[in-house]
């Protein structure tokens, strides 16, 4: 579903909601799940546990001029049901968008997992005019879903 403010993506992998977690909780892995290509790896190494974590990242893109940091500023956490983060260029707070992983299990090796990204809350008209949302499109958010799935098989 997409509107003028979000884009979500649902698929259903076959792992459990657990081992499924497992992978979102840890910002190790987020470099193989990013479907969009801006990913390069994590900077602290610590899993997420809580809202109020901050795991920052190493970026490279062209909407910031190359190589880049983020701060991720974890926003919702339901272990094995949610995970959530707020992203903003290193040493700043977030301008207003969001990653939300939903995870529903369907059983003990099935889960219905839905990506949102969410850029409602951003207000800040410089940074809208220097970067044009969606910055991630829906097929690279489906691509996200792919490497999920195929992670949890490796």
């Amino acid at each position: 579903m997409t509107d003028q403010t979000s884009v979500t993506v649902e698929r259903l992998i076959d792992a459990s909601a657990k081992d499924v977690f497992d992978i979102l909780s840890n910002p190790k892995r987020h470099v193989e799940l990013d479907g969009s290509g801006f990913v390069r790896g994590d900077e602290n190494g610590e899993r997420i546990s809580a809202v109020g974590d901050v795991f920052t990242m190493n970026m490279d893109g062209p909407h910031m001029g190359g190589e880049y940091k983020t701060d991720n500023h974890v926003s919702g956490f339901a272990k094995d049901k949610l995970i959530a983060w707020k992203t903003a260029p290193a040493g700043t707070e977030p301008p207003g968008w969001e990653w939300l992983w939903e995870l529903d299990s369907q059983g003990p090796d099935s889960t219905l997992v839905h990506l949102t990204y969410d850029w409602s809350k951003v207000t800040d008209k410089k940074l809208l005019e220097q970067i044009t949302f969606p910055l991630v499109s829906e097929g690279e958010l489906g691509d996200s879903l792919g490497r999920l799935a195929a992670a949890t098989t490796g």
